[in-house]
């Protein structure tokens, strides 16, 4: 969100801070203290600077751009009901490498339903599974592998490239699902022939496993939501937008003329963005959700995928595509594109402002010397109004300290994954798995939760020494910097707990996304039986979650007293039968729970196309993925602490990890995009 007033409060805030910081807070009294104290200076002025530029990219003009995809998208259905055949091709790239046959599936149906009348569906196999071929031969797409297997998911594409016909491109990752709308949200802006690239949200179906795993599915929101409501945005205006890899449709003429993509860097799209950007194209952010796809399943494979987004975007700037040296760019394209690499190395200064303070209850030197009226007059204002102001700045994204949890959790591997790229030891490209692997272990993973235990021993020894009587030789420090380095160390060591609380991935679940709905629905039981009216709460594509309704002559239905009369009869594997909202026909059931009121159902045997239009309903309809707004923190936070003292059960009947979807009422009011909801319903 554009806020001028609220980034130049910040600015005049900042400038008066870091005059504070810099005049009066500085401990020189010596070697020791002053490489301590500088140190910290330096680590707080490269996270300000990343801050501050941020804060002012968001005063680039605004492009209209919702406007812009309006007319785009009136403009193509009107050319689409006059000559179909006027429309841009497009060939839709699934690549492929290693992920279950029946996600790759589900990505290559929904890619086929897109309403569209001129696209072409391929399936770009790196892993040479003749099933694969087998699976495209019976959906009517198109089956491509190769050979010699160089440069991962780039080669993959470029080994397309000369196969292909269409005027664009569309590429989703294997386990992404494209709404039906997709192309007709934003192939229309190719209209403009100076559009290298048009990107969307990259939207999760599942919850991550930072939120899975302390069930936070209502309190906090994906950190990626943030980039996709500010940052990209704020980068449409600078004409820096990000390619992300995924949701996304290119110019086949524009990326040939830059030489395909980048195959220097895992980060293949960033780097192949920049060279569009430089060769003078103009690349648009919609920012409505077009596709969802999965989130990392288990905590460790969620840390390996920042890690290898932190090492593919930094070994951008060993390619041609570095913003330092590549030509066409213009400054503050240079600058915003320096500014989305180079801040995976704030983790390195994060990692030492978390460090640093402990010299005054391990060491006894403080790294700076504050007064309270210095807090007051100073520190209190400028981090205060960063508090407050986070949430409009985000979109109502995020909130200012719950999404601080992400940082902690991965701080460490992202740190030692940086200095290893610096350094000129890249990670290598591993794909990140999005279900249970087979043999999965339960528990913690320990390279995640020792650093964190290892951060937390040095805050309680630094915490512990800084208590009266602990015995601890401090040098002469004022009661203000004593003050702040105990509530320092005693929110971090609260932060670290949380972070050490999550490293434990929560069990059960196959890894099929469920999704929290309030449906009608018409249940029966057998043959001949009159249906019964259910609430379905939750529905995925292996069974739903339901709640009888009873239904007393001359009111409306209620949930409440029903009973499951009925059923408590019939053994768990009886046949049932649901019908929902836009179904034709009846869908088996075989009831696989019940508590109370509420029963619990997987699918019975479902023909081709009674699974083609539950699938529909899941995954393609447009409007599906709901714009949430963060929650109010103070209550949020409330939550969190919470899970800290709660047990958190397995994932099973009635008790899943389910994110929402907008419903009916919802998509018919904004067809093109479901408006913003509260938080999930769990």
């Amino acid at each position: 969100m554009r806020l001028p007033w609220a980034v130049l409060l910040l600015t005049l805030l900042g400038g008066r801070y870091l005059g504070w910081r810099l005049g009066s807070t500085l401990n020189l009294d010596g070697p020791l203290a002053a490489a301590l104290s500088l140190t910290m200076l330096l680590a707080e002025l490269a996270l300000l600077a990343t801050a501050f530029l941020q804060l002012w990219f968001t005063l680039a003009p605004d492009p209209g751009i919702a406007a812009l995809t309006e007319r785009a998208a009136t403009a193509l259905e009107q050319r689409r009901r006059r000559d179909p055949s006027t429309l841009p091709a497009v060939d839709v790239l699934v690549p492929s490498y290693g992920e279950p046959r029946e996600l790759i599936g589900r990505c290559l149906r929904g890619c086929l339903a897109i309403d569209y009348p001129n696209h072409v569906v391929w399936l770009l196999d790196d892993s040479g599974r003749p099933e694969l071929e087998q699976l495209c031969t019976a959906l009517g797409c198109r089956y491509l592998g190769r050979e010699q297997r160089q440069h991962a998911k780039a080669g993959n594409l470029n080994h397309a490239l000369p196969q292909l016909q269409g005027d664009l491109l569309a590429v989703f990752d294997a386990d992404v699902v494209p709404q039906s709308n997709f192309l007709a949200r934003t192939a229309g802006l190719f209209a403009d022939p100076a559009v290298g690239f048009v990107q969307t949200p990259q939207s999760y179906m599942n919850a991550d496993p930072v939120i899975r795993n302390l069930r936070l599915e209502r309190w906090l929101m994906p950190d990626e939501e943030t980039f996709y409501r500010w940052v990209e945005p704020v980068r449409q205006g600078l004409n820096a937008v990000v390619c992300a890899g995924t949701s996304f449709v290119m110019r086949r003429s524009a990326l040939l003329q830059v030489g395909g993509f980048e195959t220097g860097t895992p980060s293949e799209d960033l780097a192949t963005g920049i060279r569009l950007a430089a060769a003078g194209y103009r690349n648009l952010f919609v920012g409505e959700k077009l596709s969802a796809g999965l989130a990392p399943f288990t905590l460790a494979a969620m840390a390996r995928q920042r890690c290898r987004w932190a090492s593919g975007t930094l070994q951008t700037l060993r390619t041609g595509a570095s913003p330092f040296t590549i030509p066409g760019l213009s400054p503050l394209q240079r600058l915003a594109f320096l500014e989305g690499i180079l801040h995976w190395c704030n983790v390195l200064a994060q990692l030492l402002l978390l460090l640093l303070p402990l010299s005054i209850g391990v060491l006894g030197v403080a790294p700076l010397r504050v007064s309270g009226e210095g807090l007051l007059l100073y520190a209190l204002p400028f981090y205060g109004a960063q508090l407050l102001l986070a949430r409009w700045f985000s979109g109502q994204a995020r909130t200012a300290l719950l999404p601080e949890l992400y940082r902690w959790v991965f701080l460490v591997p992202l740190a030692a994954a940086v200095l290893a790229t610096l350094l000129g030891r890249p990670q290598r490209f591993r794909v990140t798995p999005k279900a249970p692997t087979a043999g999965r272990r339960l528990g913690a993973e320990p390279r995640l939760l020792l650093p964190l235990l290892a951060m937390l021993s040095l805050q309680v020894v630094g915490l512990l020494n800084l208590l009266p009587r602990s015995g601890l030789a401090l040098a002469p420090i004022s009661t203000a910097t004593l003050a702040l380095a105990l509530v320092g160390a005693g929110c971090n060591g609260l932060l670290l707990l949380l972070a050490i609380r999550t490293c434990w991935d929560r069990g059960g679940g196959d890894g099929t996304p469920w999704f929290a709905v309030d449906r009608p629905g018409a249940l029966q039981a057998a043959a001949g039986e009159p249906e019964r009216p259910v609430r379905v709460r939750a529905i995925s594509a292996a069974g739903v979650e339901l709640e009888l309704v009873a239904v007393v002559q001359g009111r409306q239905p209620s949930a409440k007293g029903s009973g499951p009369e009925g059923f408590q009869a019939s053994p768990l594997t009886a046949p049932l039968a649901i019908t929902l909202p836009g179904q034709t026909a009846p869908l088996p059931l075989r009831l696989a729970a019940m508590r109370g009121e509420r029963l619990g159902a997987v699918w019975g045997e479902l023909s081709a196309e009674q699974r083609t239009q539950l699938e529909r309903q899941l995954y393609r309809q447009p409007g599906l993925w709901p714009r949430r707004r963060a929650p109010f923190e103070p209550l949020a936070l409330l939550a969190v602490l919470r899970r800290l003292l709660q047990p958190i059960p397995p994932e099973d009947w009635f008790a899943r990890s389910l994110l929402p979807q907008a419903s009916a009422a919802d998509r018919a009011r904004s067809p093109s995009q479901a408006p913003a909801s509260g938080a999930a319903p769990r």
